[in-house]
């Protein structure tokens, strides 16, 4: 491919010389307005049509797909069918062009160009949604996931193009290797057709289950096709006799303009129904249901009447969907009734509801135009809004928790509750007045004392049902519990008291340490102490970057009170010495320079051995430092005849030895230190919760460490103490090793101590 590509003017090589068949509506606008791509973006919408599929086709000449077919098939494919969802022509054209800037030369700034600034930020969108993978919830795919998101928050049109991308790879699936399509398949199922459920589009929706259901679960999926076959006709027959007599009824109390018909559930649907129930299949009875489209609302219930007029309602069944929408904006009445000797399901909606249900967000005028949402779709997209504003804050850096938190969204089970106004806000089944509160605003859930549902008071445990009328009783003085981490359902509500609490918990040990200074050093000029060059160089060289930080530390317990006071009393005489001592300083360093790099050259002999500067001699690791292959050591020289002992640098004990017997050691980069292991002991504060050793011990698993000791002290209502005995090979297998553990949600501090 050129950087510039030569591009056809009104000429079109003819697809048929490929084998290819072009949608009926696609040669129509080729006729209309024969494809050809200036320096501006086409203003008609056939010639928009037809110059991207041009274009498209021309970039992908020589392209094939694994199947051996020319790759243009996927993109008129995707088109296609963004096409028959209602989308936009630009969502179109992006559908057509989805693929180019990804696999061929053609720059984001040339297409912008061609198409204009619209087109090109939906190709761009989608092209930054590539290599989604769903191995076992990798870094990679928890990322990407991330990008898609954001997304789709700046654009929500991006993601049809994604899911008719996907839809016409779960349909072309059969070339590749097996391993493969359970990976595709997989995805599918947890990511894009919850997905396509949540922008309520429908028609992607059933076709991405039963795709990833005949691939993931093929014997149940031939046993269930085989059962609906197998007593179709008798089916059809009844359901036929069950439309007829509505029809019947309806037109004989005047509601003729009704359409009533019959539809079979798909395979996956009947699955779920049979796995959540726990019934063989002959024990499912409404595998079919009836759909009645009216010409308005008011008819909806009017023809709901003479449905339970006409059979024998269910109890418990009937929903109202009209009155609370779904937040993905789907309508309609639903109720079960008993209909020539069977239960069946009845949907009865208005056609723009139907519209609505079949496609989704490409159904709504709001969207035709633009891709934010309108504002009276707030509550519609809140729950990406509320995922997009957690991970921009921050949220997780830990990608096994944020997937988690995804899938949970994604497959959410809806309840409906509320406000004291009147205004509807759905949430999560088995939702709390704590998750209530959350969702209104983060500052209504931190100062939550309880709640007010139905107008009697009630416990903030007590699970929401739906119609409830929900009042958040505040206070300023309230603050969240780790109690509410037992009983909130939704991931917006326990990542707040997380964040809440990782916060709130940093203040404290921060005055604690600062207590446990003031204590030992006395109250005159303190403030000015903490303000000092000398106490911000005592946290540096504890490799912290603030006083704070410094605090914090000491309060946890990372540090001990003797080290910092040892540390800054020299940091304060180093500051107080004069120029001569400094220059003299400067050259006792040297002395120790040239001495080290004497013993260096000495040792070429001893290249086997871990630490140069003890050859010979008896030496061991101090527990109290614990040092790693990558930090800076020194040796001392113990009293009498227990050898020489290597710390750590910055290790107070080596503040503590006189000068005279310090020895200069440092790790030998030659030897095989790397397949060594050397004990560090860890400390780790965490929320309270069955299970959280048993969390952190498997992501330690995961990364190949061996754990050689664990003890947990707990006390009611505070945080548990985990002390860890871990084996590491080196200084930046600990730091990675720290911060995988730091990422995880309940972890509020991590450190490295001394052994007891």
């Amino acid at each position: 491919m050129h950087n510039e590509p030569q591009l056809r003017q009104n000429q079109i090589k003819a697809p048929a010389d490929y084998g290819l068949s072009l949608p009926d509506w696609l040669h129509t606008c080729i006729e209309k307005s024969p494809p050809g791509i200036g320096q501006t973006c086409p203003v008609d919408t056939d010639a928009l049509l037809a110059s991207s599929f041009d274009l498209a086709f021309q970039l992908h000449e020589g392209q094939f797909r694994v199947s051996g077919e020319p790759y243009i098939v996927h993109p008129i494919a995707v088109a296609n069918l963004l096409r028959d969802i209602g989308a936009s022509p630009s969502v179109i054209a992006a559908g057509f062009l989805h693929d180019v800037v990804e696999d061929t030369d053609i720059t984001p700034e040339q297409l912008e160009n061609y198409f204009g600034s619209e087109v090109r930020g939906l190709v761009e969108g989608v092209t930054k949604l590539g290599g989604i993978h769903f191995t076992n919830r990798t870094e990679a795919q928890a990322e990407n996931l991330r990008k898609m998101f954001l997304a789709m928050a700046s654009d929500i049109r991006v993601v049809l193009v994604k899911l008719a991308d996907r839809l016409h790879n779960m349909r072309t699936i059969q070339s590749l290797q097996s391993d493969k399509q359970q990976r595709i398949a997989r995805e599918t199922r947890e990511i894009y057709a919850p997905l396509a459920n949540r922008l309520g589009i429908g028609l992607f929706k059933w076709e991405l289950e039963d795709l990833a259901f005949k691939l993931l679960e093929p014997e149940k999926y031939r046993e269930i096709q085989m059962e609906v076959s197998t007593k179709r006709s008798e089916r059809e027959k009844r359901l036929e006799e069950t439309v007829q007599i509505l029809k019947d009824r309806l037109m004989s109390v005047g509601l003729e303009h009704c359409e009533v018909n019959g539809r079979p559930k798909h395979l996956y649907g009947i699955w779920t129904k049979m796995q959540r129930q726990q019934k063989e299949f002959h024990e499912i009875f409404d595998v079919a249901a009836l759909r009645i489209i009216t010409p308005n609302v008011e008819t909806c219930y009017r023809t709901l009447a003479v449905v339970h007029d006409t059979f024998r309602p269910i109890p418990g069944r009937f929903k109202d969907y009209i009155g609370l929408p779904k937040p993905n904006g789907y309508q309609s009445l639903h109720t079960s009734v008993i209909g020539r000797h069977r239960p069946i399901e009845v949907q009865i909606r208005t056609e723009e509801m139907h519209r609505v249900a079949e496609f989704g967000i490409a159904a709504h005028w709001k969207y035709k135009e633009g891709g934010s949402p309108a504002a009276g779709d707030t509550e519609r997209f809140n729950w990406l809004r509320q995922l997009v504003e957690w991970q921009q804050e921050g949220g997780t850096d830990d990608h096994n928790d944020y997937l988690a938190s995804i899938k949970e969204d994604l497959f959410d089970e809806e309840v409906f509750v509320f406000t004291p106004k009147g205004d509807v806000v759905g949430l999560r089944k088995g939702s709390t007045a704590v998750d209530f509160a959350y969702r209104i605003h983060s500052e209504v859930g931190n100062h939550c004392h309880g709640s007010r549902i139905n107008d009697r008071l009630c416990p903030l445990s007590t699970p929401l049902k739906n119609g409830d009328f929900i009042e958040v009783l505040t206070n300023r003085t309230a603050h969240p519990s780790l109690d509410w981490l037992n009983f909130v359902a939704t991931p917006t509500a326990r990542n707040r008291i997380r964040q809440w609490y990782k916060r709130s918990h940093r203040n404290e040990t921060i005055q604690r340490g600062k207590e446990l200074l003031e204590k030992e050093l006395g109250r005159n000029d303190f403030d000015s102490l903490l303000k000092s060059d000398a106490i911000m160089k005592v946290a540096q060289r504890c490799n912290l970057q603030t006083t704070e930080d410094l605090l914090a530390a000491l309060g946890f317990g990372a540090l001990t009170l003797h080290q910092v006071i040892n540390r800054l009393r020299e940091e304060i005489r180093l500051q107080n010495i004069g120029p001569e001592e400094a220059l003299n300083n400067d050259e006792l360093a040297k002395k120790i320079e040239i001495q080290a790099t004497s013993n260096q050259t000495k040792s070429n002999s001893f290249s086997k051995v871990p630490i140069i500067g003890v050859e010979g001699l008896d030496y061991r690791l101090g527990g109290c430092c614990s040092p790693l292959p990558g930090e800076q050591i020194l040796g001392t020289v113990a009293l009498g005849n227990h050898g020489i002992t290597i710390h750590r640098q910055d290790c107070e004990n080596i503040i503590s030895t006189p000068t005279e017997r310090r020895l200069p050691v440092h790790w030998n980069n030659e030897s095989s230190i790397e397949s060594e292991r050397f004990p560090v002991q860890l400390r780790i504060e965490v929320i309270d919760r069955v299970g959280i050793l048993k969390d952190i011990l498997m992501r330690l698993s995961d990364g190949r460490i061996n754990v050689s000791d664990a003890r947990v002290k707990t006390a009611f209502g505070q945080p548990a103490c985990i002390d860890l005995k871990v084996e590491l090979s080196s200084a930046r297998q600990l730091k990675i090793t720290m911060n995988q553990i730091k990422s995880m949600a309940d972890v509020l501090d991590i450190a490295r101590v001394g052994f007891n």
